[in-house]
Parts: C-alpha cells; sequence; structure tokens
C-alpha cells in the first residue's frame, strides 16, 4: 500500500499546483476596470490534449502502483520462488533510454523549427521502441524455453503481466507517434505539430520511468533501496 499512497501523494501535489494557477479563488464579478487589466486574460492555459494526457497519465500510474504494490505483498508468501531475470531485459531498457532520448531530441527540434531533424527524431524513436517491444517478446521466448511458464508460479505470472501491460501501453504510444510522425511527412506546420511531438515526449519520459520502477522492482533493487532507506531513517 506504501507504493499507492506515495504515488496518490505526488499526484495530490501535482493537481494543487496547477488548480492554484487557476485563479479559482478570484471573484472576476468584484474586478474592475477593463477586461485586457484583468490577469486571467493574459495566462497562459495548458492545451486541453495536454491536461488530458496528464489524466491520463495519472490513471495509468495508478494501476502500474496497484501493480507494484499487489507484487511485494505476494512475494512473501511461501510458494513465491523468483523468476530469474533475463539478461536481454537489460539491452531491452538501454534501448528504450534511446527511444525517449530520441522523442526528446525531436521536441526541442520542434522548438527550433527545425523539421529535418522532428523527422529524424520521431522515426529513431519509434524504430528504438519497436526493438524494445521485440526484446520483449525475445525474453519472453526464453523464459519459456527454459520451463518458466505463465501458470507455474504466481512469480511467472506477475512478470508476464506486468511486462505485458507496459508493453501495450507502449503500442498506444506508439499509434499516436505514427499519427504525429504522419504530420511531420505531410509537412504540417510546425506551430500544429509542435503540440503533438512535446505530448509524445512526455507520454515517453513517463513509459520509461514506469519501466525504470518495474526493473527495479522485478530485479529486487526496489527492496534494497527500501531498505537503505529505512536504515537512514531509523
Amino acid at each position: 500500500m506504501s507504493a499507492i499512497v506515495l504515488f496518490m501523494a505526488v499526484i495530490a501535489v501535482i493537481a494543487g499546483w496547477w488548480l492554484s494557477q487557476q485563479r479559482l479563488m478570484s471573484k472576476p464579478w468584484l474586478e474592475e476596470g477593463a477586461l485586457g487589466d484583468f490577469p486571467a486574460a493574459h495566462e497562459m492555459t495548458w492545451p486541453a490534449a495536454k491536461i488530458g494526457l496528464g489524466v491520463f497519465l495519472a490513471v495509468v500510474g495508478s494501476l502500474f502502483a496497484l501493480f507494484i504494490s499487489a507484487y511485494s505483498m505476494r512475494m512473501n508468501m511461501t510458494d513465491w520462488r523468483t523468476l530469474p531475470v533475463p539478461g536481454l531485459l537489460w539491452f531491452n531498457t538501454a534501448v528504450l533510454v534511446l527511444s525517449s532520448v530520441a522523442l526528446q531530441w525531436a521536441y526541442v527540434a520542434a522548438r527550433r523549427d527545425d523539421m529535418e531533424d522532428v523527422v529524424i527524431g520521431l522515426c529513431a524513436g519509434g524504430v528504438a521502441a519497436v526493438t524494445f517491444l521485440v526484446g520483449q517478446l525475445l525474453a519472453w521466448q526464453q523464459l519459456r524455453a527454459a520451463g518458466y511458464f505463465v501458470a507455474s508460479n504466481p512469480s511467472n505470472s506477475f512478470f508476464y503481466m506486468i511486462t505485458a501491460a507496459h508493453g501495450l501501453h507502449l503500442i498506444g504510444g506508439l499509434v499516436a507517434l505514427g499519427r504525429t510522425t504522419a504530420k511531420a511527412w505531410r509537412g504540417v506546420e510546425m506551430p500544429q505539430l509542435r503540440l503533438s511531438v512535446e505530448l509524445c515526449a512526455i507520454y515517453w519520459h513517463f513509459l520509461l520511468l514506469i519501466w525504470l520502477a518495474l526493473l527495479g522492482l522485478l530485479t529486487g533493487w526496489t527492496d534494497e533501496f527500501v531498505d537503505i532507506c529505512r536504515r537512514l531513517l531509523t
């Protein structure tokens, strides 16, 4: 439950910060003066697509927080047999990092109005993401060949479920990335393309953070980190 509480606390802080920027406590009916003199008339508001993505990421983050909490509780039972983590996952992690870096590069290029680098960054990020998914399937194949099937042990079931959920969200991101890349190829105006590139980059960074947390959980690094924190606090 600690992972869920921590995650919800982070979401609450972010939501509180965003609401504080919306002037919810203002009383416009008591304001006097020209419309252009009101602070709200000059403040930049977030695009609806960015707000929608933020809500979606909060939901997805809550889902994976539940997975992490369930995994942490279930692993303490007697029938749990730790699944050996395939070495291929480290290569897959490096590829996903490259994918996130490529999309960040595309976003920076979009801010410079450099369409050529935007296309290169989007394509590189997409290729790296597909490579990550293929690597995950190969890791599954290695585990099945070694006799680690889904129903063999609760540890196996959690591994396949968690990695599959992450892969499905990445596939959904590839759909959005493909549409953004198609816009770039068609020569859409940069102001219209810039937001789409930014949303893809944010989503990729989020999925990278989720995967790093999952990898730490599967490899046992999370438990070691928690133990270190407890020792420092006691």
